[in-house]
């Protein structure tokens, strides 16, 4: 079956690299990627949207590949400075992701929204998908903690390491979506779900008003980002055991995300783990951009089976 508009949902490193492999495996036009805003903050008096930033370069072309987030060939003299200086070193700005937020941050000041922007961005390195950010208004994720009280994201993501153990995760600000999103949806013949984080990295889109309405009676499927048992990458292994009390499987994720789901594509191996839902077992572990492109065309393979 072929699908003519396909939206992604995506937060993560591991969101990111799935979707590159899917803008290889569709026509140009076809794919739309909905990105989590919920780790944005502000930095040195720069907005910073790492989830955003990191969808794009991997769309370009320009990422670090086995680091996953940040430009390829990157440079942290700035860094080194700011921390000579004794100023904020805590957050990797790179010499030349700086310009992205510079470019950004004026715009906002401007009044841009982060949509337009978001598109200008995309568009000058030469992306050819359709990138919107989730939400154009502040929509922070916090992450209320055993021993730590509540903290922002990315204070207790990269400050923290995310070692506090997770009482609850919420979503402050307004939970307007931004312009386009729901008409993406609405309009997709299919949906995907990347391997990501759903507590941080799709809960946040799946919380903005009108956005699971518009995914009812959709074809949904979700990549596992839990492999035996693990998470590839960031702490969701430790969350699922503190939010969800069980122990990490990709049957948890298919628990999570309930009734959204039309299916779920997990790890050869973990089909097991899924009760009373359509699985497909596959390579889920993307190391290359070939191992990207396949898992890419098996999703879609599978989608095409359930449609």
């Amino acid at each position: 079956m072929t699908f003519h508009h396909v939206v992604a949902l995506s937060g993560g490193v591991g969101g990111a690299r799935f979707i590159e492999g899917l803008a290889r495996a569709l026509p140009p036009d076809a794919l739309t990627c909905v990105v989590n805003t919920g780790d944005d903050f502000t930095h040195l008096g720069l907005h910073i949207a790492p989830d955003l930033d990191t969808v794009m370069y991997w769309l370009a072309g320009l990422a670090h590949e086995e680091r996953g987030w940040g430009l390829a060939e990157e440079s942290f003299a700035l860094l080194d400075r700011i921390r000579v200086l004794g100023g904020p070193a805590w957050f990797l700005l790179g010499d030349r992701d700086l310009a992205t937020h510079i470019l950004r941050s004026d715009a906002l000041r401007r009044g841009e929204t982060l949509t337009a922007i978001t598109a200008r961005l995309s568009s000058a390195l030469g992306v050819k998908a359709r990138i919107l950010p989730m939400a154009d208004v502040p929509r922070p994720t916090m992450i209320e903690t055993v021993t730590e009280g509540v903290l922002p994201f990315q204070e207790w993501f990269v400050t923290h390491r995310a070692v506090p153990a997770v009482r609850s995760v919420r979503f402050d600000g307004e939970p307007t979506p931004a312009p386009g999103v729901l008409d993406a949806i609405t309009s997709a013949d299919l949906v995907l779900i990347g391997p990501s984080n759903p507590y941080v990295s799709i809960d946040p889109i799946l919380a903005l008003d009108g956005v699971r309405a518009a995914l009812e009676g959709k074809t949904v499927i979700a990549v596992s980002p839990i492999v035996g048992g693990k998470a590839i990458k960031g702490p969701l292994a430790t969350m699922i055991s503190e939010l969800a009390k069980e122990s990490p499987s990709a049957g948890a994720i298919a628990k999570h995300y309930g009734a959204l789901l039309s299916g779920m594509v997990v790890e050869r191996g973990d089909e097991h783990t899924i009760a009373s839902l359509p699985v497909r077992a596959a390579d889920t572990v993307m190391t290359s951009a070939a191992e990207r492109l396949r898992l890419a065309k098996d999703v879609l393979d599978f989608a095409g089976s359930l449609a």
